[in-house]
């Protein structure tokens, strides 16, 4: 039967298949598709940045992908009404080892531990980021995380991208990891932004509400779209005005991938420093990435069910591209 697919197949936390397990995956070609290359074809039905072109190649010549049941070569051409098959196979395991990395925690009990992540740490291991990572310091400094993620991932929520500072929750066992999971389903985590954007904005306050999808043309970016989207609201208000720049403070009412840097692209106001989303500039004032922090978090307390929320300053390079803009 075939199974459309669409850019949230490999979403690492909306995923409810078993870690590791193959996945068996078929689709029908439609009439605007006829004509592509298998390979391109495959690639781009998936897009997914972590299935690259190459490994689909290596796929179809060992047979895992099938074309009317039949194997087929990478420069194949797609006809209208082929049924395309494709086994993913189990991923090669990565498994995190603790690291004494320093953590700058913020709250931290027997069940979650919330801390404030300097820009450039990545959350967690993944190819070209096997060490170094927010998860291998909090398996030193906990040694107890939830196993819902399984070994790359244990205890992580949620995430805020590399270059991203700011607060982030982790869960120590499973029952806090559902609970923080459905709350961030439910969306009543309280997660506020603050950003620095080119241009002044005229209004202000707002809310962006467009969906955010796989970019076409780059999968490693995503784009305001319906292809394959998801719905995304964003709300923003202005904190202060200055020449060429706004300094906005920002409310996530979903939370998908890249979220805040694509609406404020869409809005014609991009994160300053934002390297992938149009932000230049952030090199001229002394940001090494988007001038984006994750300032407010809360939560209801998976054991308790007391309402937290915290806070943490802006990191030390934003003061300071704040305080040269003010002596403009």
């Amino acid at each position: 039967m075939a199974t459309e697919m669409n850019s949230n197949l490999f979403e690492l936390y909306d995923s409810d298949e078993e870690e590791g397990a193959e996945r068996e995956l078929s689709w029908a070609v439609t009439e605007d598709h006829a004509g592509e290359r298998l390979d391109k074809h495959v690639t781009d039905r998936f897009a997914d940045p972590s299935v690259s072109r190459s490994q689909v190649q290596d796929w179809i010549r060992s047979g895992l992908v099938l074309v009317n049941g039949k194997a087929s070569k990478p420069n194949a051409k797609t006809a209208a009404g082929d049924v395309i098959a494709v086994t993913i196979p189990e991923p090669e395991p990565i498994e995190a080892a603790p690291e004494p990395i320093p953590l700058d925690v913020v709250y931290e009990d027997e069940d979650v531990i919330v801390i404030n992540k300097p820009r450039g740490m990545v959350v967690h291991p993944a190819p070209g980021h096997s060490s170094g990572t927010v998860v291998n310091a909090l398996l030193y400094h906990c040694r107890d995380l939830s196993g819902i993620n399984g070994a790359v991932r244990p205890g992580i929520v949620h995430r805020i991208d590399k270059d991203t500072t700011g607060l982030l929750m982790a869960a120590k066992n499973d029952a806090a990891h559902a609970s923080l999971a459905a709350q961030l389903k439910a969306h009543s985590v309280i997660r506020r932004y603050t950003a620095l954007v080119r241009g002044v904005l005229p209004h202000d306050r707002g809310t962006i509400d467009a969906p955010i999808g796989r970019d076409k043309h780059d999968r490693k970016m995503f784009t305001v779209t319906d292809r394959g989207a998801k719905p995304a609201v964003t709300h923003f208000s202005v904190v202060e005005r200055f020449p060429d720049y706004t300094l906005v403070e920002l409310r996530l009412e979903t939370g998908r991938t890249h979220q805040i840097r694509v609406h404020m692209k869409y809005i014609g106001h991009p994160l300053v420093g934002d390297p992938v989303y149009g932000g230049r500039g952030g090199k001229n004032l002394g940001l090494d990435g988007q001038a984006l922090h994750a300032g407010v978090l809360g939560f209801v307390h998976p054991r308790t069910g007391e309402t937290m929320e915290f806070s943490a300053p802006l990191p030390a390079d934003m003061e300071h591209v704040l305080r040269m803009l003010r002596t403009r």
